[in-house]
């Protein structure tokens, strides 16, 4: 079943990029010079239904193969054998099981977090005279001695 889900992937991704391909080549139907004057005022609303060239065929046929390999994909990943036999409905179903050394660590990160009261913030000790600073002197002389 592997094998078959690996082709219909790379099957699937070359019918993609194909497919950009061919739609980025085309050429529309409004696009024309004279369509933007009017002279394409003849066809129906979304243009003259005529029959169609090969781009536009081959962009049908890219886009069916895209589509049908979506749905071999989504089969395959549904029922197919490349699924976990253990594993049961979604993974949201399934109970969450620490495993490893991380969730070991987080664990123990966990339990050392404090629970109690935080400790009381220490008052800021009281600073010696001595180390008080003095006042600024005045730098500035008086407005009548620098007038002088």
């Amino acid at each position: 079943m592997q094998v078959w889900y690996t082709l219909l992937l790379v099957v699937q991704i070359l019918s993609a990029i194909t497919m950009i391909g061919l739609v980025l080549v085309q050429h529309g139907k409004g696009a024309d010079m004279g369509a933007s004057f009017g002279s394409g005022a003849s066809g129906s609303l979304f243009g003259a239904t005529g029959s169609a060239n090969f781009l536009s065929r081959s962009t049908a046929i890219c886009a069916t193969v895209f589509f049908l390999c979506t749905l071999g994909l989504s089969y395959l990943n549904t029922h197919g054998a490349t699924r976990d036999v253990s594993s049961s409905g979604s993974v949201l179903d399934q109970p969450v099981t620490p495993a490893g050394a991380a969730s070991a660590a987080a664990s123990a990160a966990i339990g050392a977090i404090p629970t109690g009261q935080p400790a009381a913030i220490p008052a800021p000790a009281a600073t010696p005279a001595s180390a008080a600073v003095p006042a600024p002197a005045a730098a500035v002389p008086p407005a009548s001695a620098a007038g002088k």
